[in-house]
């Protein structure tokens, strides 16, 4: 009977945590284009543009040093509260005052708020599935969090009746489902034992990066693809025409493309190995954003080659996550969590910032055929990287 109710409460703790997850996925889905299209109404430039998307990163990153010592302090359920509170009294603030640096501030804050909901969330189900299921149980978290952004940009044409009712929205959206977290009661990483106890934070950062930082490369491309696409892709299409209600379709189609094969892909990680399945989302994922370049400014074939694209690099991150849990010793993986939330916030830093000065100097490859060439990159440098130890599952 016991163990029939622990089971009941890892399958309650596991769909709430995904929930509130989908929930934060909608917030993040809906505020990168929902600014950028107000910006460039008002006439932003799309190199400011890019920098302000930037905040929500710039934030994760400074609060990604000081995540593990609360964690471990005090568990996974303080974090989650304090981060999901972070986040929508920070969505309630926006209509308040519409100013760049005010906005920004407000990104940032929701940044350093996403930061410890998704690496407590992370952390607390990389640590308690088993392992022939973590394919399948990331996926199911990656699909719950590409659920909500796909709906995200679909809210964007709000703006038409009241431009700050996309924030109270997903305000009140967010708190909704942060309220769910009281439901569960609190637990804790696993003690750190042995030689392990000893070492600093840096040195248990370098431990892991030797392990596991092919590993990183994934989560680093999700995050440049959701912050370029998100904050950059629709200044561009609105240069080039394309109307924001098919915008908001097109940043959708890629979300749905991630739905459609997170499980397929994570079932399949299980089986064939996160290494094997990695290597053909990224090469998938580069030639499907050169087909979508190749279609100019024709909204339908765009659509099509980036709902391709999600389907091959829209798993990435999750992905990237069960890749370094294969990689990285148990007590190791708060610190591999929180890398893979580094590696990705530097990706979402990279992408507004590339993305706007490709953009803006309107030289070179279009913009999607510069995600292209990006991923490509990262793909090579995926299959020449070899991390230190596999287990036998990678």
């Amino acid at each position: 009977m016991g163990v029939l109710a622990k089971i009941e409460s890892g399958r309650k703790r596991y769909w709430v945590l995904v929930l509130i997850v989908a929930i934060s996925g909608f917030s993040q889905g809906m505020l990168l284009p929902l600014i950028s299209v107000i910006f460039e109404q008002d006439g932003v430039s799309s190199t400011l543009n890019g920098f302000n998307a930037t905040g929500l990163y710039i934030g994760t990153l400074l609060i990604s040093p000081f995540m593990e010592v609360p964690l471990r302090r005090f568990g996974y359920k303080p974090v989650i509260v304090a981060g999901g509170l972070a986040v929508f009294l920070s969505l309630f603030l926006f209509p308040l005052w519409k100013s760049i640096l005010f906005w920004f501030v407000l990104r940032l804050i929701i940044g350093m708020g996403d930061n410890a909901l998704h690496f407590a969330t992370q952390t607390w189900i990389t640590t308690t599935t088993p392992q022939a299921k973590l394919g399948r149980n990331i996926a199911v978290y990656g699909l719950m969090f590409s659920a909500g952004f796909a709906a995200g940009p679909l809210f964007v044409p709000l703006i038409h009746l009241f431009e700050g009712l996309p924030f109270i929205v997903s305000g009140l959206l967010c708190m909704s489902a942060w309220s769910l977290v009281f439901l569960l009661k609190n637990d804790f990483p696993d003690v750190i034992q042995g030689n392990e106890a000893s070492m600093s934070f840096a040195r248990r950062f370098k431990e892991t990066m030797k392990l596991s930082w092919v590993a990183f490369i994934p989560p680093f491309t999700y995050g440049f693809l959701e912050s370029s696409l998100n904050a950059i892709y629709p200044v561009y299409a609105l240069r080039e025409s394309i109307d924001v209600s098919y915008i908001s379709f097109i940043l959708a189609a890629f979300s749905v493309g991630a739905i459609t094969s997170q499980i397929p892909l994570g079932m399949l990680s299980d089986r064939i190995g996160r290494r094997a399945v990695l290597s053909i989302a990224l090469g998938g994922g580069a030639a499907a954003f050169f087909g979508a370049g190749l279609a100019g400014s024709e909204a339908m074939n765009i659509l099509i080659a980036v709902f391709i694209a999600g389907i091959f690099v829209g798993s990435t991150f999750t992905l990237g996550i069960a890749y370094m849990t294969d990689l990285t010793p148990k007590t190791f993986l708060p610190t591999g969590n929180l890398l893979c939330g580094i590696f990705f916030s530097v990706g979402s830093l990279a992408g507004p910032i590339l993305g706007g000065y490709v953009v803006g100097h309107g030289e070179g490859p279009g913009f999607l055929t510069f995600i292209s060439m990006f991923i490509a990159g990262l793909f090579i440098l995926f299959i020449a990287g070899r991390p230190k130890k596999q287990l036998k599952i990678a």
